[in-house]
């Protein structure tokens, strides 16, 4: 099954309009024509069943024949991580965090980043590609880069279990022994130089916990995903 992304779809559409890019894709690279079913998401949760009643390189129309709503996760997770050097690894991280299961992405700018400027619109693009390619119908929200300290801020209201994950050599718990099923989580991932200990003493007197993933010391990307992947194994 190939999955369609339409962002401006409501359930209580009729017919869906694909404009030039998502036509030239169903047109040219999965060489579909009039009467061939479609399957859309709007990344809210809504998957629309619709099929093809005129095909074109610029534009294409499908008429909706039933709606369905894909049930969310019974968590949120809220991922902060500093982008890296090497953008494809960062990428990388986002591709398969969308994969695995997550809602929301903020891309933070700390003491030891090497990296401090981004590329917002072709990471929602990568989001975008691998929300489609795992079938899901909810697209996580990528939120702006904002410094550290402006994400301490930002989340002071958050309800969930708070982490910050670094490699100081002070007492962490494991964060395996945080996770909890169907419990809100807000996780910290610093950069290639781990978040500076000012960082980390102004995070835990902010309500976060330090944690550790592990034994070994790994990459960015590799923390992300596997902290990523930790919360999505506790739900199943």
């Amino acid at each position: 099954m190939n999955l369609f992304y339409h962002p401006n779809s409501k359930p209580q559409d009729t017919q869906i309009v694909f404009e030039k890019e998502e036509s030239r894709h169903i047109t040219k690279v999965l060489r579909k024509s009039e009467g061939d079913l479609l399957h859309i998401t709007n990344g809210n949760g809504h998957i629309f069943s619709a099929t093809l009643v005129n095909v074109g390189p610029k534009q294409s129309l499908a008429t909706i024949n039933e709606v369905s709503k894909q049930e969310p996760l019974p968590y949120r997770l809220h991922m902060a991580v500093a982008p890296t050097k090497n953008n494809d690894r960062f990428e990388w991280f986002l591709e398969k965090a969308t994969e695995i299961g997550i809602d929301t992405i903020t891309p933070i700018i700390c003491d030891h980043s090497e990296r401090k400027i981004i590329k917002p619109e072709r990471f929602e693009r990568i989001i975008e590609s691998a929300m489609k390619q795992s079938l899901k119908a909810y697209k996580p929200v990528l939120g702006d880069a904002v410094s550290f300290s402006e994400l301490i801020n930002q989340t002071k209201e958050f309800s969930g279990i708070k982490c910050i994950a670094h490699c100081s050599d002070v007492p962490k718990t494991l964060f395996k022994n945080i996770i909890q099923p169907k419990q809100d989580l807000l996780i910290l991932i610093g950069p290639e130089g781990d978040f500076s200990s000012k960082e980390v003493q102004i995070a835990e007197e902010n309500g976060f916990i330090g944690v550790s993933l592990g034994p070994s010391r790994l990459r960015t990307e590799t923390a992300a995903v596997t902290a990523c992947h930790s919360v999505s194994f506790m739900n199943l």
